[in-house]
């Protein structure tokens, strides 16, 4: 693919993120999953060359069940930067930031050391500083939340924000804890961290390797949203979202109406 079309679909991209405004599907021989990193690599460059600072990765189709759904036999992963990140227990507006949001719970690591390569789970635990219960939104910017593999990858993983709760002592066990998230009051999901891979310390191994492989390994001090724990929830102005995680507390944001 030539760079001057990585960079026009990187641009319209990061234009309808920027602008909370849809885009069409792309058609199906635009481009593979491999360009579709650069596409991301790219559209990500635009935020940092506006100001945003690097914060960490997040990792996608943590679920066996939705690989075999997208028919893919690998994690995804999308950048993240600080401008996504939203105060917990603050509010966030709905206007020129979403389109057709999505919420979802996950476990949050804060990396005490870098992390690169294939490691094992014991090295991945030894490189996290911190654990949080957090809470992912996820805003595809194609019309009808609809894409292909490629699509989503080009897409930033349909990053838009990440709220993160009180960090603990990395010793607190995240493999298995209850969840329970609800949007104004109502139970709207419940599940286990074990959802993650079975562990949510696999999806950081994953994350080392995925991010050596595109040059880039993980830096001290960033986050990594180890994946969601459960399907996801529409969100809607006013919305109010809380998760309460078995032994690690809970995490929460509301929404402008």
């Amino acid at each position: 693919m030539a760079t001057q079309t990585i960079t026009d679909f990187a641009k319209t991209l990061d234009d309808a993120a920027a602008n909370a405004k849809s885009v069409s599907q792309f058609p199906a021989d635009s481009f593979d999953v491999a360009p579709a990193y650069d596409i991301q690599s790219t559209s990500i460059k635009r935020r940092v060359e506006r100001g945003e600072a690097r914060s960490g990765i997040k990792m996608g189709f943590t679920s066996r069940a939705k690989m075999q759904q997208m028919g893919v036999h690998d994690l995804i992963w999308g950048r993240l930067t600080e401008a996504m990140m939203i105060a917990e227990g603050g509010e966030v507006t709905w206007d020129g930031r979403f389109i057709h949001p999505r919420v979802e719970p996950e476990i949050a690591f804060l990396l005490g050391d870098d992390l690169c390569g294939n490691v094992s789970i014991p090295e991945a635990m030894a490189s996290v500083e911190a654990v949080a219960p957090a809470l992912e939104i996820i805003d595809s910017r194609y019309e009808n939340f609809k894409f292909s593999l490629a699509d989503v990858v080009a897409d930033n993983a349909s990053s838009n924000g990440y709220v993160i709760g009180k960090w603990s002592a990395p010793e607190e066990s995240v493999e298995n804890l209850g969840i329970v998230m609800s949007i104004n009051g109502r139970m709207k999901q419940c599940g286990s961290t074990a959802g993650i891979l079975g562990s949510p310390y696999r999806s950081l191994v994953h994350a080392a390797r995925l991010a050596e492989l595109a040059g880039e390994p993980l830096r001290a001090g960033w986050v990594v949203m180890a994946g969601a724990a459960t399907a996801a929830e529409a969100m809607q102005r006013g919305d109010k979202v809380h998760a309460e995680f078995e032994n690690l507390g809970s995490v929460s944001f509301s929404v402008s109406q």
